[in-house]
């Protein structure tokens, strides 16, 4: 897999940093897309060289090249390679949290968690995202960012399920099954790493819940 070139112009140097997970109001104007859009692009073009020549061999230099920005304009989004797989990672919680919160009225905070969860995995591609967590596992620097993944997910998932929430049972219910949940997801990750990808993810995710409900019986 080789890091396409993508088009566009280069972010005026003058661009103040922006934070990793920065969102911009309603309607934002010209040059607020233009940054978010270099910031989207920067972080595809890290994870494709990522995937393509491992993380330690991918330079900052590589990334701003492949992402058509300067050096310098690199720095206005990210400190450092690390906080490019951590923005990216900000952006599987926040898809989390959108499939949570359209899952249907009549669905339980377990069932809710499971689809929401299953039906984002279902847009990865199986063999890049197996390629990632390898590389993450693989770079201590990258593994220790990860642990911190299932802490931003844990929350992401518990925000997501207490707007289904009613009574004050319900929220701390709602903490309790994404903790349930991320945790499902946390081994249940590992161990599809560990059987080499056999399953499609979505597969992973029902045998894993289904043993989760057989514990609770």
């Amino acid at each position: 897999m080789k890091a396409s070139k993508p088009g566009g112009k280069s972010v005026r140097t003058g661009a103040k940093p922006l934070p990793a997970g920065a969102k911009f109001p309603d309607g934002p104007g010209l040059r607020q897309r233009k940054l978010q859009e270099t910031r989207e692009r920067l972080t595809r073009a890290a994870m494709t060289l990522f995937l393509e020549r491992g993380f330690e061999a991918t330079t900052i230099d590589d990334i701003a090249t492949a992402a058509d920005v300067s050096r310098r304009s690199f720095f206005h989004y990210f400190a450092s390679k690390e906080d490019v797989v951590a923005a990216w990672q900000e952006g599987a919680a926040s898809a989390l949290v959108a499939e949570v919160v359209a899952r249907p009225a009549g669905e339980t905070m377990l069932t809710a968690a499971e689809n929401a969860i299953a039906a984002a995995v279902r847009r990865i591609d199986p063999a890049e995202a197996a390629a990632m967590s390898r590389l993450k596992r693989d770079n201590p620097a990258l593994h220790a960012r990860d642990q911190l993944k299932y802490e931003k997910l844990e929350r992401a998932l518990a925000e997501g399920l207490s707007q289904r929430a009613k009574t004050k049972s319900d929220r701390l219910k709602a903490r309790l099954v994404a903790m349930i949940a991320t945790g499902a997801m946390r081994v249940g990750g590992e161990n599809w790493i560990g059987e080499d990808v056999r399953e499609k993810p979505e597969v992973f995710v029902k045998r894993t819940f289904d043993a989760i409900r057989a514990i609770l019986k």
